[in-house]
């Protein structure tokens, strides 16, 4: 009976997973710019991958499978958000365009008020 349920609990999650994976997917081919994909590959991607991670450990019904599955899902869950950042961060400072129904330029301002110099600082 453990074991039908485990199956029906990982199917759910790979099922969601898979969902997950396909907005991603779909965010990158319709949305506008780099960075509205970007966000899309970053939350719905690292969201699909975790659940499919975890459908898998969940699968095995081994222990140690399943814990490698947890620390890659945390894993993940960490450097996710922090790559995309940066790769958001370089492709804004490239010069890569926003899109024209964009509301606010975060990184303009970041920026902006980096690049001032104080009168006693010094490069």
């Amino acid at each position: 009976m453990i074991e039908f349920l485990l199956e029906i609990a990982a199917a759910v999650l790979l099922v969601v997973g898979a969902l997950f994976a396909l907005v991603a997917a779909f965010g990158i081919i319709r949305l506008p710019d780099v960075y509205t994909r970007m966000h899309a590959a970053a939350k719905a991607g690292t969201v699909g991958s975790g659940l499919l991670l975890l459908a898998t450990g969940l699968e095995s019904q081994d222990p140690a499978i399943f814990a490698r599955a947890i620390a890659a899902f945390v894993f993940f869950i960490l450097t996710a958000p922090v790559s995309s950042h940066l790769l958001a961060r370089a492709a804004h400072r490239a010069g890569c365009e926003m899109a024209a129904v964009t509301v606010r330029d975060d990184l303009a301002e970041d920026d902006l008020a980096h690049t001032k110099k104080k009168p006693n600082q010094t490069n």
